[in-house]
This record gives C-alpha cells, sequence and structure tokens, in this order.
C-alpha cells in the first residue's frame, strides 16, 4: 500500500473517534482500537470499506498490544506512519475521594499504556520512513492541577517520556510528540458529574474535531523538531506563563482557577 497508516488506540469515541474520521478523510489507512467493541463498530461503519481495520484492545495488556500492531502492520501493506496513544482515563475530585484503585488504573493506562505502545510499535515504526509517535498528554502537565492530581501525575509523566524519547528516537528517523490541550469536550469529560472548579472557570473550548486537526498538523509536520503542541489559545498561554512567570504566580493562578 502507497497509502499512509495510523494506529490509534482509545478510537471508539471523543477525540480518537474524530482523529480517525479525519485521518480516513485524508487517505490514510486506519487502525482503530479500544475496549468499547460497540463504539468501534459504530465507527468502522463511517469509515469507507477496506479502509480500516478494528479490534478489541487493553492497552494496559502487552499481549494483546503487540499481536494488534503486528497485524495492523500487515493490513497497511508493511508500514506504519503515526502511532497515536490516545487512550486514557481521567478521575477528577480531592485526592483522597478517589478510590486507590482508579489512581492506580490511571497509572496503568494513561502512562503504562503508552509505554507499551511506543515500545511494541517500535519495530514496525523503525520500517516505516518519516514515522512519528504522537503522545495524547493535557494541559495538566504545565502545571500540577488540584482535582486532577493523579491525571496530572500521569500527563507530567508522558511529557517527560516524550521529550526523552524524541532525542533517542531521533537516531531512528522517528519524530515523538505530544498534544497538550485544554478541557475538551468529549464524552470522558462528559461522564465526570460535578466538574471541578476549573471548568468552570476555564471553560470547555475545545471540540474532539480540534484535537484531531492538530493531530493532523503534527502528522504532517516537516520544519524544525517540534515536540509539544498546544492546541488552543488557552494551553498556549499557560505554556508561556508557566515558562515566563516566577513559580509562585503560576501556584496562585493555579488554585485560583481550581478554587483552592
Amino acid at each position: 500500500m502507497s497509502r499512509p497508516a495510523i494506529f490509534i488506540t482509545g478510537a471508539a469515541a471523543g477525540i480518537g473517534r474524530a482523529t480517525a474520521l479525519r485521518f480516513a478523510a485524508g487517505g490514510w489507512f486506519v487502525g482503530v482500537y479500544d475496549v468499547d467493541t460497540q463504539g468501534l463498530d459504530s465507527l468502522l461503519r463511517e469509515i469507507p470499506q477496506g479502509q480500516a481495520i478494528a479490534a478489541t484492545l487493553d492497552v494496559r495488556d502487552a499481549h494483546v498490544f503487540g499481536a494488534a500492531l503486528a497485524a495492523f502492520f500487515d493490513a497497511a501493506g508493511g508500514r506504519l506512519d503515526l502511532l497515536f496513544n490516545n487512550a486514557g482515563l481521567l478521575a477528577t475530585g480531592d485526592f483522597e475521594s478517589i478510590a486507590l484503585a482508579r489512581h492506580q488504573a490511571l497509572v496503568d493506562v494513561n502512562l503504562k499504556g503508552v509505554i507499551n505502545g511506543c515500545a511494541l510499535a517500535l519495530p514496525f515504526l523503525q520500517r516505516t520512513p518519516q514515522s512519528a509517535v504522537i503522545n495524547m498528554c493535557s494541559a495538566s502537565a504545565i502545571y500540577g492541577t488540584p482535582a486532577f492530581a493523579s491525571y496530572s501525575a500521569t500527563k507530567f509523566a508522558v511529557k517527560g517520556f516524550t521529550e526523552a524519547l524524541d532525542i533517542e528516537w531521533a537516531r531512528h528517523g522517528i519524530r515523538v510528540m505530544d498534544l497538550l490541550p485544554l478541557f475538551v469536550a468529549t464524552p470522558m469529560l462528559a461522564q465526570i458529574g460535578e466538574a471541578p472548579a476549573s471548568v468552570g472557570r476555564l471553560g470547555v473550548r475545545l471540540s474532539a474535531d480540534d484535537i484531531a486537526g492538530a493531530v493532523w498538523r503534527a502528522a504532517h509536520w516537516r520544519g524544525r523538531r517540534r515536540v509539544h503542541w498546544y492546541p488552543g489559545l488557552q494551553s498556549r498561554a499557560l505554556a508561556v506563563l508557566q515558562k515566563l512567570a516566577p513559580a509562585g504566580l503560576n501556584r496562585l493562578v493555579t488554585r485560583l482557577a481550581a478554587s483552592y
């Protein structure tokens, strides 16, 4: 196959679904993976036949993840142009109000799932010229966010992991990037019930389609090596503030936004 190919985790809804449709519309071969089989079935009905492959995947299961990547590589004609590590979990509220098992699940999916994806995809990425990885991060990795403590911690880890791996994998010709948006209107955000104060104060100004567009732009970027992508004016402003403002001011702004 001459068409490029993208492997997407967490593809059944929200950002993953929007990204799959964006890349399919752009002529890419699309691999969509999620624990939500019904969501995958619905998504496949919107993609032309022969342009996609789907399978159930829990990113915590390295054996299944590796098998899915191998099957995708074969179906795509021996290429993996882009791995989009998008699968993630969210839990909000005071740290002690969230069950320990839920904290651990966030680490397992949001961080270990990304590590699994990169480790297992490397042989296929190496066999595809100008291949890339995009890891779904968050603006909560700019400064530790109250009511998102464990979620924020996993995204800080993903950000650091991305920075390190982009330097390491330059020798393979593989770019590694991440996206750090603020709040995005997705089913995951809608399901949290009573939203933390920061959501109300800062607003939900990005859609899943906005993030899919950012993935598309990052995937086609051929300029100076760029690691972090900040979709939306708010996340870009926060990133600049974090770099230029004193640490005390950053902490005060975060506390005020979160009403702590």
